[in-house]
């Protein structure tokens, strides 16, 4: 039964995110929405209530943040058709990253916090798949990090547009690290600014050129907020085995 509900309250959230573009998740604070990269990616749904982002790998498969597809007994792949028509759709398969760690973060344990997701079907011609960089950002770089949610934290109506946000590169980086960290030029991480936040994992990072560099895991806020200081973002280069594997698995 309490499976039911929550599905009965899921789908009540998407109906209100159809049609006014607004809906209570969470995403990228003090940003801009874009039609630009939009095409790259889509929303996941857990019967939980969750909330994340996915990235657009091929016409069916998508690239996402483990935890994204973990610690829920269902999901439903989220996207509007060309005529606006709201689709949701149960995905075909999920591979989680080994290295992925539950609870890694309290543990103080590394985490690949990863996974893909194989779609029953090809989504519709007006999405676009990302292409994937090798590049490791360097401190003082721009990165582009984009997804749906809350424009504010404090503000439930805020979400259901795809926002954007530019952000500059922090240590730790290098070829030796499988992250990136990202803050607002303009604020540092003792202030607020603009930045991923819950419901946007599994989200795109994309370089200068458009190519997708991270994927989003994880962020935090100054004091007591959620979001607009940090920005952490699992990098894709080191990756590229566990996602080409999987997809000659899945014959793709």
């Amino acid at each position: 039964m309490r499976l039911l509900f929550v599905w009965v309250w899921v789908w009540a959230w998407v109906s209100v995110w159809i049609c006014p573009l607004l809906a209570p998740a969470a995403a990228m604070v003090k940003s801009t929405a874009d039609r630009n990269l939009q095409p790259h990616t889509v929303m996941i749904l857990g019967s939980k209530g969750s909330f994340c982002s996915a990235i657009v790998l091929k016409q069916d498969v998508l690239l996402t943040a483990a935890h994204c597809v973990t610690g829920s007994s269902d999901y439903r792949i989220h996207w509007r058709s060309t005529d606006g028509t709201p689709v949701l759709e149960a995905p075909a398969a999920i591979a989680i990253h080994p290295g992925y760690k539950k609870d890694a973060a309290q543990a103080r344990k590394r985490s690949i916090d990863l996974a893909l997701v194989k779609l029953q079907s090809p989504l519709p011609s007006l999405f676009d798949r990302v292409s994937l960089s090798d590049a490791i950002p360097r401190a003082g770089e721009r990165l582009t990090v984009g997804g749906y949610g809350l424009g504010n934290e404090n503000d439930p109506a805020s979400s259901g547009v795809f926002r954007i946000a530019t952000l500059g590169v922090i240590e730790p980086y290098g070829p030796s690290s499988i992250l990136v960290w990202l803050t607002d030029p303009a604020t540092g991480t003792k202030a607020s600014g603009a930045g991923a936040c819950t419901g946007d994992s599994g989200g795109p990072i994309f370089n200068a050129d458009g190519s997708l560099v991270a994927v989003t895991i994880y962020a935090e806020g100054p004091g007591k907020q959620r979001c607009g200081a940090l920005t952490q973002g699992l990098l894709v280069q080191p990756q590229r085995s566990f996602i080409n594997t999987t997809l000659k698995k899945w014959n793709r």
